[in-house]
């Protein structure tokens, strides 16, 4: 690849330039917004050291952070390669070991400042082995830097040995993960809605990430004057459009969350902030505009000066936005309410719900509850299929409207689940929990899977361009007929873990565990969407795979299932022992004066609520093998009616016949056991015997 040395001696430059202003708007935002000034009193100061060093450590890790990210972002998404990384893909995989090794030595350094600001002691006080090791270990904001300074020495160990790409992809996942504890434990995982505003901040540090650390290296690959700077360009242009669309989505949640109304965005110092980064974002977006319109189309035409220009003052904003953040984070929020929160709120991160009542439960309609994350996926997913929809409809071509309403409904059906009061009760009442899971476990995935999702992205999707690197329809194809997947879509393995991860779940210490955090109920309900979404895609799934049992096997398999998820049920309502007693004696219920009566109920609606899909299974798969048989019947018309050479009809009386000749054959009978003549005379050694007379076949009827 060629490089030019003037751009490449300027690079360096503008990296630091960037460090720079982060920790230079990081510093004033931190003093503007009165972190720095926080004094509690009766208690010792932590000193100057501490106030001034934890955001300018934080600022130094995430800015870390966003560069390990970039830089394995570009080897396994942006540059084009194989199997095998190329020696590009190499040399920035020693970028991404640089940048990890320093965000693990500035997350080691927060740590420490974040303990020493905890306890209101300077630096050399908490700077012992023991403190340091009881802060990680009983701490949540102890374990969660810890865990991002192993996610950091790992990356920096590890990527300068990775050679293949498949490893690759495993290190940008670990990278993009490390990124997310502290979401965990900063303001919003002490606001009163905790639960909404732990997820759009992680929604929002993930996409800060990918956007900031992808244009970065975006621009360093064009500063160097690389080959492949246009088709990063371009790769990178649709995954900036959908981070954007994440940081501003997530942003203004956790805005709602913790601001108390509208007069306190422009009457407080953290609402005057919030005022600050969301201009910087506008400024980003109009940034973006210009790229498409203007500088990609002249980076394609080997034209780098614009978009490089451009790309510094885009970097320079995305790292004053950066500082912005940590400087908001040391920021006061102001407070929502002067009352301390009860033990129901801090613990589920809203007030107890009044009791259901008798019939109609009116409450699971009317105490909704809203989640970024089901949010965000639902409304993607539909936009994404409409415009699949449309795309087809411009170009002439079909597509089947029951399939259409199938997915909305679906995704409708999901968003019931999972924001409405089921999901508000689905946390006080295991009752309303398993109403849930089988909703998502045995109700969404069969509207789901009749949308055929992957068929219409392959239908839409255009293909690479010929000895180019692969798109997304080469990377989903790939998918569906990958190891894995044939793996996991085997009748036997898909009908294991569509049961039997309900008794797991439910009958180990792991339903108690995951109930206890939002991160851990958001996993439990993703999960059982998705083994119901792989059972039902094997049953009754349109969309290609690599394993596509026949009809028949396909009914056996739900009919061998279903039993046993009888038998879930059926335990459930005769078990004594009450599962996950922890949680529910944590939520102190004054309603609720027999648990175990409300376990009964969930077991019943196990058992009720199993029976329904399964019917509307069992015709949809018969409905399905008619129409197959159907299209099989009028595809043989076709080919009789063009004289196909492959007609089946033709090639079946072509093997009957075949029958016929060989039939007609003369079979020859079996030697005389003694060599005499037929009147008893021995005959001549030499002499030759008669042939035998072929047996007469029997006339045809």
């Amino acid at each position: 690849m060629a490089a030019d040395t003037k751009p490449l001696a300027r690079l360096p430059v503008v990296l630091a330039g960037a460090v720079i202003a982060a920790v230079a708007v990081t510093l004033a935002a931190t003093w503007a917004g009165g972190g720095a000034a926080v004094r509690i009193p009766g208690i010792p100061d932590a000193g100057a050291v501490t106030s001034w060093g934890l955001p300018v450590a934080r600022t130094v890790a995430d800015a870390a952070a966003v560069a390990t990210v970039g830089a394995l972002l570009l080897v396994v998404v942006l540059l084009p390669g194989g199997k095998r990384l190329g020696e590009a893909q190499l040399r920035y995989l020693v970028w991404a070991a640089f940048a990890a090794s320093l965000w693990a030595t500035a997350s080691a350094a927060a740590l420490v400042f974040t303990l020493s600001d905890l306890f209101a002691q300077p630096v050399s006080r908490v700077l012992s082995p023991d403190v340091v090791a009881d802060f990680v270990v009983n701490d949540a904001q102890g374990r969660s830097y810890a865990m991002v300074v192993a996610a950091g020495v790992l990356l920096g160990t590890l990527c300068p040995g990775i050679g293949t790409a498949r490893w690759a992809r495993c290190a940008l996942a670990v990278a993009v993960l490390g990124v997310l504890p502290p979401a965990f434990t900063g303001h919003s995982s002490a606001a009163a809605d905790h639960d909404s505003a732990v997820v759009s901040l992680s929604l929002h540090l993930v996409g800060v990430t990918i956007w900031v650390g992808g244009l970065l290296f975006v621009l360093v690959v064009a500063a160097r004057r690389e080959d492949a700077a246009a088709d990063a360009a371009r790769r990178f242009s649709p995954l900036a459009g959908w981070a954007l669309l994440a940081v501003a989505a997530s942003g203004i949640v956790n805005t709602a969350v913790r601001l108390p109304g509208l007069s306190d965005v422009f009457g407080s110092r953290y609402g005057l902030m919030v005022v600050a980064k969301t201009s910087a974002l506008a400024l980003l977006a109009g940034f973006g505009w210009w790229h498409r319109r203007r500088t990609l189309p002249g980076l394609r035409a080997g034209e780098r000066r614009a978009f490089v220009r451009l790309a510094v003052g885009e970097l320079l904003v995305m790292a004053a936005a950066i500082g912005l953040a940590v400087g908001l984070s040391r920021t006061p929020a102001p407070a929502v309410r002067d009352a301390p929160l009860s033990p129901a709120e801090e613990t589920l991160g809203f007030a107890m719900p009044p009791p259901l009542g008798d019939f109609p439960w009116t409450p699971l309609f009317t105490e909704w509850r809203f989640d970024p994350l089901f949010a965000l996926g639902t409304a993607v997913a539909a936009v994404l299929y409409l415009a699949g929809v449309r795309t087809l409809r411009r170009r002439g071509d079909r597509w089947p409207v029951g399939r259409t309403v199938a997915w909305l409904l679906g995704l409708a059906v999901t968003v019931v689940a999972t924001m409405s009061g089921l999901a508000t009760y689905g946390k006080v009442l295991f009752s309303v929990h398993m109403g849930q899971h089988m909703i998502l476990a045995m109700t969404v995935p069969i509207l789901l899977v009749l949308g055929a999702p992957a068929t219409l992205a392959l239908r839409t999707l255009p293909p690479a361009p010929k000895g180019g690197s692969p798109g997304p329809r080469e990377v989903l194809l790939k998918l569906l007929h990958s190891r894995l997947v044939k793996t996991i879509s085997h009748p036997v393995v898909a009908s294991v873990l569509f049961v039997g991860s309900a008794f797991v779940v439910y009958y180990t210490s792991l339903f108690e565990t995951l109930m206890g955090s939002h991160l851990g109920h958001l996993v439990m309900l993703g999960h059982f969407l998705a083994v119901g979404l792989l059972f039902f895609w094997v049953i009754i799934g349109i969309d290609p795979g690599p394993r596509r049992p026949p009809y028949l096997g396909r009914l056996f398999v739900l009919i061998l299932t279903m039993p046993f998820h009888s038998w879930f049920a059926i335990s459930l309502m005769s078990s004594s022992e009450l599962i996950g007693a922890g949680w529910w004696r944590t939520l102190d219920r004054p309603w609720i004066e027999y648990p175990l009566d409300d376990q009964y109920n969930a077991g019943a609606i196990a058992w009720a609520t199993g029976d329904i899909p399964v019917l509307i299974t069992t015709i949809i798969l018969a409905f399905q093998w008619v129409r197959s048989d159907a299209r099989e019947a009028r595809r043989i018309d076709r080919q009789i009616d063009r004289g196909d050479e492959n007609d089946p009809l033709a090639a079946y009386n072509a093997y009957l016949a075949s029958l016929h000749a060989r039939d007609r054959r003369p079979v020859a009978t079996a030697p005389e056991p003694r060599s005499d003549d037929a009147d008893g005379a021995a005959r001549e050694p030499g002499t030759s015997t008669p042939s035998p007379t072929p047996l007469r076949q029997p006339e045809e009827s």
